[in-house]
């Protein structure tokens, strides 16, 4: 394995990734500016979305060096190479493919594949992730989380998939460092952006934010 890239420290100063996952990804920009002033500085946008690279590199341009930017359902190399040539700052996958993960790892840059099971999660580690996607973490739920964690408590796990504001703070509670949250968050702003939903959006992004620094603060006192 090459040096581990550190985990991007907009997602280890919030703990939260917010994914921005679309059918048309005109709405994302402003979507990501009500991210930010929300205090969401870590954003996530799918290759799914059309338009994805375009997309994440108006972000990048729109809201600067405080804002991480990266590009997730990264599955080959060639959609890797061609993330980071449009200014991804780290790379997010659905699962573990060891050649993505070392791709990033050999230019420094932080990826988090998923994985599910224990074997997963270690293979992903060794492969020089910066930290492990637990997707998704909602078929399990935090009880799967806690499981995976009692043998492995040195690898850092993000908890995707199915994640809500209201089932953050289990899923930290349950030894989660971060976690990913979507569609439960966005409610739709990709698709209307207007000032009232972009306001709105903002709001529910202090709220997880509070209720995951909240869990997360817990638990250093408790440690």
């Amino acid at each position: 394995m090459t040096s581990r890239p550190a985990i991007t420290p907009q997602l280890l100063g919030t703990r939260v990734m917010a994914i921005l996952r679309s059918d048309d990804g005109s709405g994302l920009p402003a979507v990501a500016r009500a991210l930010a002033a929300g205090g969401i500085t870590c954003l996530e946008v799918t290759l799914t979305t059309p338009g994805a690279l375009d997309v994440l590199a108006r972000i990048r341009d729109d809201l600067g060096s405080g804002v991480a930017v990266g590009a997730g359902t990264v599955v080959t190399t060639g959609q890797a190479r061609d993330a980071l040539s449009a200014g991804a700052e780290f790379l997010v996958a659905p699962g573990v493919d060891t050649a993505v993960i070392g791709h990033a790892a050999q230019g420094g840059t932080p990826c988090y594949p998923g994985a599910w099971t224990p074997t997963e999660v270690a293979t992903a580690w060794q492969a020089g992730a910066a930290a492990v996607k637990l997707f998704p973490a909602c078929t399990g739920g935090p009880a799967h989380l806690r499981q995976l964690r009692a043998p492995l408590p040195h690898i850092p796990i993000v908890a995707v998939g199915g994640v809500g504001i209201t089932q953050a703070r289990f899923f930290m509670d349950a030894g989660a460092h971060a976690v990913g949250v979507g569609s439960p968050l966005l409610c739709g702003a990709d698709r209307d952006p207007t000032p009232d939903a972009l306001d709105r959006l903002a709001e529910r992004a202090r709220t997880l934010l509070e209720a995951v620094t909240t869990a997360a603060a817990e638990k250093e006192a408790d440690s």
